[in-house]
């Protein structure tokens, strides 16, 4: 590990580039980008005649349950890790696949995750404290970023994102609210922003970069909604093209990978030979030693699918782009991300996320989602009182006709319990905070009633899920604002409040 003090980082060259262009094949077969190294070594064992005494109990036998459900071939798929010649040993199927989503990425380095992009943000999490005291943090952060707080036990300052009060969402931060905050922060760790936003919204990354570091610190984005940005010239750049240090990317989301596969990317910049190793042994510490083959090999697939498909690509852009120009042409309903221009800090958009405010057309977004789900078979990424965002994946194109056609047949107006209840959800402003994450997570604590927790310090993490935002964490004093907030969420359709202690968050845990 370098010693070179943190606050006068080194020369090294970060990447300048917009976009991640597709790697050229190497000469080696089957190798270069348009190669799947790892997935195509799990297959090749897969197709040998193995008499499986080992983990997992299922032993791929063709008559079980398992193999009668799922098909046989996903049970023979599924090994154990630490296989020798794919997991271990030199040169390795897994070691060729990581390199190859590194070049992908724009990368120095990248880990396969095997339990979401939520495993990244700790591990980013957890390595902080080697750089100082105190994360500087966008407010509305997922939670599992608090969840890294409580395991690292560092302080956070907040930056405060803007928020669309008529469509109740949260965007993002400017580079000059970062700078301010760092102003106030001697002992700052990194800085630790969101980009994209759960709506689309894209931060002017490179602009936050540079003022991170210049205070000679690292920037860590949450990048989970942007795994597939820099692959087509109609997507936005990708964080580490933009100057960030680290990014964690939920490739299952966008990219095509299977559910719970992600990875995490260091850039080849200031700050990497310090961060290098101490990724390496958080990731050790937070990884399965059970990781799944079929995870890890979806995750090498979607790589190959992402740099070698782009005209894929640029397909689910156009359906998604005649979507919003069916929306707009109809003119019941409204795009949000219409309404980016007036918020300064965002940058961009995601074309491959679809946000229509349903409330223009007569319906509540919990409404409609409930109904397109229910009467037309449609499921949509999320919904809030105002909107619901659907999402394409890249190399995707649904029908996108079915789904105009069926929104445009919901009732309207339709009246609601949630329009009955007082109008519109707000997002609560967060109270004080009194204690950091760590501190109230491991404080004694009890269980009182949600009103009689109003002014109390909050134990746990309450978040509105999803997007998994948190509206209360653990050492923030409890607002009445919040515990409204929270009940009316849990009580809307589809509603769920993540960290609750049961459905109608009529309980809550506070530090004793």
């Amino acid at each position: 590990m370098r010693t070179t003090d943190r606050r006068t980082p080194s020369p090294s060259p970060s990447p300048t580039p917009t976009t991640v262009p597709a790697a050229a094949p190497t000469s080696r077969p089957g190798g270069g980008q348009l190669g799947a190294p790892y997935a195509e070594a799990v297959l090749g064992h897969a197709g040998r005649d193995w008499l499986r005494l080992n983990v997992p109990g299922h032993a791929a036998a063709p008559g079980s349950d398992l193999a009668g459900f799922f098909g046989s071939r996903i049970t023979a798929l599924d090994f154990p890790p630490l296989l020798d010649g794919i997991d271990l040993g030199p040169d390795t199927p897994l070691d060729r696949a990581l390199a190859l989503a590194a070049e992908a990425w724009g990368a120095r380095r990248t880990w396969f995750l095997t339990n979401g992009a939520s495993q990244g943000n700790q591990i980013a999490s957890m390595v902080a404290p080697a750089l100082g005291r105190t994360l500087v943090v966008q407010r509305s952060v997922h939670s599992s970023v608090i969840d890294g707080l409580v395991l690292s036990g560092l302080d956070a300052v907040f930056v405060q994102p803007s928020v669309d009060p008529e469509q109740g969402i949260a965007h993002g931060v400017t580079a000059a609210d970062v700078a301010a905050a760092l102003e106030r922060t001697p002992d700052a760790a990194a800085v630790y922003i969101v980009s994209p936003s759960y709506f689309g919204a894209v931060a002017d990354v490179r602009a936050i970069a540079d003022t991170a570091h210049a205070a000679g610190v690292p920037l860590i984005v949450d990048e989970a909604w942007g795994s597939h940005f820099g692959f087509h010239p109609g997507l936005p750049a990708n964080a580490l093209s933009s100057g960030a240090d680290l990014a964690t990317s939920s490739t299952h989301k966008l990219a095509g990978s299977l559910t719970q596969s992600a990875m995490l990317h260091l850039a080849e910049g200031p700050f990497a030979d310090l961060l290098e190793p101490l990724v390496d042994r958080a990731f050790r510490l937070v990884q399965s030693t059970s990781a799944s083959a079929l995870l890890t090999a979806s995750l090498d697939l979607a790589r190959r699918s992402l740099v070698t498909d782009a005209d894929s690509t640029g397909r689910s852009v156009e359906a998604a782009d005649r979507v919003r120009a069916a929306v707009r042409a109809l003119g019941r309903f409204t795009v949000v991300s219409d309404g980016f221009h007036a918020f300064p800090d965002i940058a961009g958009a995601d074309p491959l996320r679809i946000a229509i405010d349903t409330r223009a057309g007569g319906i509540t977004g919990h409404a409609a989602r409930r109904r397109l789900f229910r009467d037309h078979q449609i499921m949509v990424e999320v919904a809030t009182d105002a909107a619901i965002v659907a999402v394409i994946g890249a190399g995707s194109v649904p029908d996108t006709d079915r789904f105009v056609e069926a929104l445009h047949t919901l009732p309207s107006p339709l009246t609601t319990d949630s329009t009955r209840a007082g109008g519109m959800l707000r997002l609560p402003a967060p109270g004080a905070t009194k204690l950091t994450a760590r501190e109230a997570f491991l404080s004694p604590a009890e269980v009182v009633a949600a009103e009689e927790a109003v002014g109390r310090i909050s134990a746990d993490t309450l978040a509105a899920y999803p997007p998994g935002i948190p509206n209360v964490l653990p050492g923030e004093v409890i607002t009445a604002e919040a515990v409204r907030f929270l009940q009316r969420t849990a009580a809307a359709p589809n509603g769920h409040v993540r960290g609750a202690l049961d459905l109608g968050v009529t309980r809550l845990r506070v530090v004793a």
